[in-house]
């Protein structure tokens, strides 16, 4: 009997999964990931850079479409929408991480969401059939991970949502589409000429179209390979194939859909509390506790003039040792800039990375005086690492903190009234009050809708005269404190 090739494993993973397969404690952690990648999609259409993307978009059209989030008026070709609505999703970088390195729901859910309001079906898509796609969607990218040892680490090379999330998409949309094995197969093949993206444009507005980039690419492959376009039927098995984006890899056959084991089952993911690159959580939780010791009565941090040496001990991670940030993507990418914005204001929120915060002369002040310490045994990786943080004053007197796990980690996750007080603030600007508890009560019943246009019927948000009751009221709920200070 031929042995089964890398590329065919995967193939029938994706073909071959059912509802069946689908354990209680998947469905459950992808509700909370579903819930939490919507709220950071409303919250993202406000940046510039959603705004851009979608201006670019509308050049786009079709007989078929799809809802842009939270734009009741604008619809767009469903790989189209698929890409505006994942770039808000990673705009703010807000969304979930996952370990071995990657953001693993942008690049997939508003794919499952654009195809499920596009297409004719019948019977409807359901609640399941979403959560299932999602779920070999999410699979994919983590068995691509586990192939080699740098992806583990924080990348230094390609963007993984730009890399294993192109994959992904590709398998989601394969698996709601209802695909071939064959065709499974070819769009695997397709999906990897689409993808790759490099670090040097983390911190920039382009960052956030590498996911963009991966949904959309994700469906064309798809469609694509259901016209019957070929690729190479060993695609994930050689280093000349997918092995070309990372070094030392080593691909391995799948186990048979009898003894399949969901990745998401063993390894849950991360959700942040303020939008920021994740290794500046550790400096925020290091640099909360730091503050304890430097404020007075008032609750006042003490004059920056008073403070001497700030030393942080962090990985080497060059692409988020940003000393001078200038912009809000450099500062979410800023090891310095967290340490200072939470020594200054005792808490991270979405407004810290505005420009006029960024550009205060206290945190300029500050800024001048961290250093960084990068120890050997503080490895770049999301499982391991940690932040010391030791501030000295102008008489000499030193404190020191150290965090190895924050609150939102997955060693130690969000509550679930948490995760919903984050989306409830992300979606207020955008939503009502009502169509948002209808959301949290849709996505907490998932497995339950028979509909899911019932879902995308609540993502297009208020109709003109709402929006306009919305835009002069004040937004109905605020982010919980216990999620934005420490």
């Amino acid at each position: 009997m031929m042995l089964k090739s890398v590329t065919e494993s995967f193939a029938t993973l994706i073909h071959g999964l059912k509802v069946g397969h689908l354990t209680d404690g998947v469905i459950q952690r992808s509700k909370r990931m579903i819930l939490d990648t919507l709220g950071v999609g409303f919250l993202g259409t406000s940046t510039e850079v959603f705004h851009k993307a979608s201006q670019y978009s509308k050049i786009y059209s079709s007989n078929i479409s799809s809802t842009v989030w939270g734009q009741p008026d604008f619809r767009l070709p469903p790989t189209y929408a698929a890409f505006v609505n994942s770039v808000a999703i990673h705009s703010m970088d807000f969304d979930d991480t996952w370990h071995p390195a990657t953001h693993p729901t942008g690049a997939v859910l508003p794919v499952l969401i654009a195809l499920s309001e596009a297409l004719p079906q019948r019977p409807k898509f359901s609640g399941l059939d979403l959560l299932l796609a999602f779920n070999v969607g999410i699979e994919v990218q983590g068995r691509l991970l586990h192939f080699s040892k740098e992806a583990s680490d924080i990348p230094k090379r390609f963007h993984p949502p730009s890399v294993v999330g192109t994959l992904g998409s590709a398998a989601a949309a394969s698996k709601f589409l209802g695909l071939s094995l064959t065709e499974c197969r070819e769009a695997l093949a397709i999906a990897v000429s689409y993808a790759g993206a490099p670090m040097a444009n983390a911190a920039t507005q382009t960052k956030p179209l590498h996911m963009g980039n991966a949904a959309r690419h994700g469906i064309e492959a798809s469609f694509l390979a259901m016209t019957g376009l070929q690729g190479n039927k060993q695609i994930l098995d050689l280093e000349t194939g997918f092995g070309a984006f990372y070094t030392n890899y080593s691909p391995k056959v799948l186990p048979s859909l009898d003894s399949h084991a969901w990745l998401l089952d063993q390894q849950d993911v991360a959700f942040k509390r303020f939008p920021a690159h994740l290794a500046t959580h550790w400096v925020a939780d290091a640099a909360a506790s730091v503050r304890k010791h430097l404020v007075g009565l008032d609750r006042a941090l003490l004059p920056a003039d008073h403070i001497e040496r700030i030393v942080l001990r962090v990985p080497d991670v060059p692409y988020v040792n940003r000393p001078f940030p200038n912009t809000e993507h450099e500062a979410r990418h800023s090891f310095q800039y967290v340490a200072c914005a939470m020594l200054l204001d005792g808490g991270i929120t979405v407004p810290s990375f505005h420009l006029q915060q960024i550009n205060r002369p206290q945190v300029r002040e500050l800024l001048r005086k961290v250093e960084l310490e990068h120890p050997r045994d503080n490895l770049p990786n999301f499982n391991t690492l940690y932040c010391e943080m030791s501030v000295t004053l102008q008489g000499g007197a030193t404190f020191t903190e150290r965090s190895d796990t924050f609150y939102g980690h997955w060693r130690k996750p969000l509550s679930q009234e948490d995760l919903q007080e984050k989306f409830r603030a992300n979606a207020s600007k955008t939503l009502s009050c009502h169509t948002a508890e209808s959301l949290i009560k849709t996505v907490e019943k998932l497995e339950d809708l028979e509909d899911c246009s019932v879902l995308t019927t609540l993502l297009k948000g208020p109709s003109p005269p709402e929006a306009s009751r919305l835009s002069s009221m004040s937004v109905c709920l605020t982010m919980s404190p216990r999620l934005i200070s420490i």
